[in-house]
């Protein structure tokens, strides 16, 4: 994977996050790419921690995913995490997340908007994420 804006990041499926049919339930992939998310930009210098101290908030905007292929128990998930935009105050999010057969399993993008922790209203995005991007 090439680009100064993208991480992988690999989360193995516990026995609880699996549904009756033997299939990671469809919930947990929102914390899976939570995990990825913070990873990437860990990654690049920038800690959700940090921005939290320096008064900047990140809630998600908008979550979509798109489920391809079932994953299952104890398989080892690849999430290829990119940042495909930033605006202003919002940045956003793709993944693709692919078991260790390479198979792909979903596709997702999410959207977080930077949010002043004082206010509760949009800010742009810090320049240490600009820069990201």
């Amino acid at each position: 994977m090439k680009g100064k804006n993208k991480h992988v990041t690999q989360i193995r499926v516990r026995y609880g996050e699996t549904d009756q049919m033997g299939f990671c339930y469809y919930g947990n992939y929102a914390q899976f790419l939570e995990v990825a998310r913070v990873e990437l930009l860990r990654s690049k210098g920038v800690s959700y921690k940090m921005l939290e101290e320096e008064g900047v908030l990140l809630p998600v905007r908008t979550f979509s995913i798109k489920y391809i292929s079932p994953s299952k128990y104890d398989d080892l998930l690849k999430i290829e995490t990119e940042i495909s935009k930033l605006e202003s105050s919002r940045i956003e999010f793709t993944y693709q997340i692919r078991n260790e057969k390479k198979d792909l399993i979903a596709t997702a993008v999410t959207e977080l908007v930077f949010l002043d922790s004082g206010t509760m209203k949009p800010i742009n995005a810090p320049e240490k994420i600009q820069t990201l991007v």
